[in-house]
């Protein structure tokens, strides 16, 4: 039976011996951006000064320690390494940066001022990391250690108080009051839904049935979404006590997790997370000296989106199509091989060991009313700053996008003239959120009644350069094309409405599109099977209540207010600022373009082909499309 308090007591004792440590983040974002390149040039420049370099936990001394992290949230600005203890973080860092790091930092205690962040809306520098506005305003609870703790060494987990909550849930309590604590805590799943995680636990344990399962449901597949991800790469070991837990709770001894296969690095970090827990003893047969066993087995999905819905998980794990069945049963009663089943997003799992550390009622004490505790967004889109956040539920959108996002910007990275238009939430399921919205706080129940969702987490900001028109689209497109096809109303309804959207956007529809889309969707979102084809409406709805006028201009006008539809595009010359330099007729391919030379020249519509070459030609500005 494995000590934790001997093992803590250890790596504490080892690594306060080593006065210095350099953290790599290693999410995906930064991987991708050549973070294995720069931990490696770090130890190598350490070397080369004379330091000790301490690359594994396992030796007891040492100048420095260097260790990699999962995301550090601000995916934009990595490669990011942080200096401890004075928590200097620097961004952009590139293999030919660390011998400057080295020197300066750790030698000559001073700060590398280009590598350091700067503030967009002041220009200022900030060294160290939570003074940085994207950090300072978000309340980092769930994710406190994903970007800090090495996610392959579950000795710094356990160093962190890691599997104590659920040594006392196998020893001090009993399945019931396991779930009596979460309810306390007004925990509400993550995955989307809301629903009360202990009523879902308390549903289970109630069920006769000796064969149990536990699943964690990592198939995340929302575009822009990566929070799930981040978790299973940054602090696998908390999802797989939040499993522990969750088996205690409903007396089960097998889980799965579910994850998709594009997510490779979580699936490895998850797979060595779990032996490392099973030789550790904390999986396994009687765990922590109790009289129950617990396994954890990591599958690997197809990357359906549809296997996002629980019953087409369980078919998925099951060996069959990754297709949704009729509710009820419900998996708390037959579940996995027909065994009652309980079924939580990993952020749900990943926050129980965070309830425990709080107790119930601090949790509880955060949020609003109705939702508890925080919530993790992937905010993306139309801000300075994007990456993966978490606030306390109660936060507005104006707090969210201003304070934390750094504020609206064009397309270009430029500030002037941008101003915020809207917000989607939700991923294709959620729905749009408009100015009016921008203090709001966000809950399950406002965004529901505003006609969005809290969905998975994801949250992409628009400017006013954003045709809503073709956002709706964009997500419908994706809603068809993962549709599993297994009702008629979902299969032939998505495609029905994207064809629609298709003739707005392209100019071939008429005084009955609209009303037939909305109707359309209407049926959809009451005849489909699953939750997922339920919601898949949503976008459009939410669009068409709040850019309607959008929306008309496109049937009725045969314009994109915002110039983005190329179908709608009327590209026109200014008179006042045409030079006749002929330029733009000459790059026009189809001939479209006449004119004298030093005189206003003219663009005849019904030979453009909208290709925009003229505006692309033109050096003084006079091609504009409107």
């Amino acid at each position: 039976m494995i000590d934790l308090d001997r093992r803590k007591q250890n790596y504490l004792e080892k690594t306060g011996r080593i006065p210095s440590r350099i953290i790599v983040c290693a999410g995906t974002g930064c991987v991708a951006n050549g973070s294995r390149k720069v931990h490696d040039a770090l130890a190598d420049a350490l070397r080369k000064r004379g330091l000790d370099v301490v690359l594994s936990f396992k030796d007891d001394h040492g100048d420095v320690l260097i260790s990699r992290s999962g995301c550090q949230g601000f995916c934009q600005i990595g490669p990011l390494v942080t200096i401890l203890p004075e928590g200097i973080l620097y961004t952009h860092v590139k293999p030919q940066d660390a011998e400057e790091i080295v020197q300066t930092t750790l030698v000559e205690k001073r700060v590398v001022d280009r590598l350091v962040f700067r503030e967009p809306d002041t220009g200022a520098h900030t060294p160290i990391s939570h003074d940085i506005g994207f950090y300072k305003r978000q309340s980092r609870t769930t994710l406190k250690l994903s970007g800090y703790i090495d996610a392959e060494e579950i000795d710094e987990y356990i160093a962190d108080n890691g599997y104590f909550a659920a040594r006392r849930a196998f020893l001090e309590m009993d399945g019931a009051a396991v779930c009596q604590f979460i309810m306390e805590s007004g925990l509400r799943g993550r995955g989307g839904g809301g629903f009360p995680t202990a009523r879902k636990w308390e549903l289970t344990r109630m069920q006769p049935e000796p064969k149990k399962y536990v699943i964690c449901n990592g198939d995340e597949g929302d575009p822009g979404a990566f929070m799930d991800r981040s978790l299973m790469e940054g602090n696998p070991h908390a999802v797989i006590e939040g499993m522990l837990i969750a088996a205690r709770a409903i007396g089960a001894d097998e889980g799965y997790v579910y994850v998709r296969a594009e997510y490779p690095l979580a699936v490895e970090r998850m797979k060595k997370a779990v032996q490392a827990a099973l030789d550790a003893g904390i999986l396994g047969r009687r765990i922590f000296g109790s009289t129950m066993d617990f396994d954890i087995h990591v599958m690997e999905g197809a990357g359906a989106f549809v296997c996002g819905e629980e019953t087409a998980l369980i078919a998925s794990i099951e060996g069959n199509r990754g297709m949704p069945s009729p509710k009820p049963p419900f998996p708390a009663q037959s579940g996995l091989f027909k065994k009652p089943t309980v079924i939580n997003n990993v952020e749900t799992l990943a926050t129980i060991p965070v309830i425990f550390a709080m107790g119930a009622p601090a949790y509880a004490s955060i949020g609003t009313a109705t939702s508890k505790g925080t919530k993790t967004f992937a905010l993306t889109g139309h801000v300075a700053n994007t990456g993966l956040i978490e606030v306390p539920f109660g936060t507005t959108l104006r707090t969210i996008v201003n304070d934390i996002g750094g504020g609206v910007i064009n397309d270009d990275g430029t500030r002037a003239g941008c101003d915020f238009k809207a917000v989607q939430i939700g991923g294709p399921s959620g729905g749009c959120l408009t100015q009016e919205h921008l203090d709001l706080p966000i809950d399950y129940e406002n965004l529901k009644a505003a006609g969005a969702m809290v969905g998975s987490g994801g949250l992409v900001v628009m400017n006013q350069q954003t045709c809503m028109v073709s956002i709706a689209r964009f997500f419908m497109q994706f809603t068809q094309n993962e549709s599993c096809g297994k009702c008629v109303v979902c299969r032939e309804g998505t495609k029905q409405m994207l064809a629609l959207l298709d003739d707005i956007i392209e100019g071939r529809a008429d005084e009955k599109t609209i009303p037939l889309l909305e109707e359309l969707a209407l049926v959809v979102q009451k005849g489909s099977l699953c939750g997922l084809g339920k919601t898949a409406p949503n976008p459009v709805l939410s669009t068409l209540k709040y850019f309607r006028d959008e929306y008309e201009a496109h049937v009725f006008q045969k314009t994109c207010p915002t110039g983005r539809c190329k179908s709608l595009a009327k590209y026109r010359i200014i008179e006042d600022k045409c030079r006749g330099c002929s330029l733009c007729a000459r790059k026009c391919p189809v001939g479209a373009i006449t004119g004298e030379l030093k005189k206003p020249y003219h663009i005849d519509q019904q030979a453009c082909i909208k290709c925009g070459a003229c505006m692309e030609a033109c050096k003084f500005a006079a091609v504009t499309i409107g």
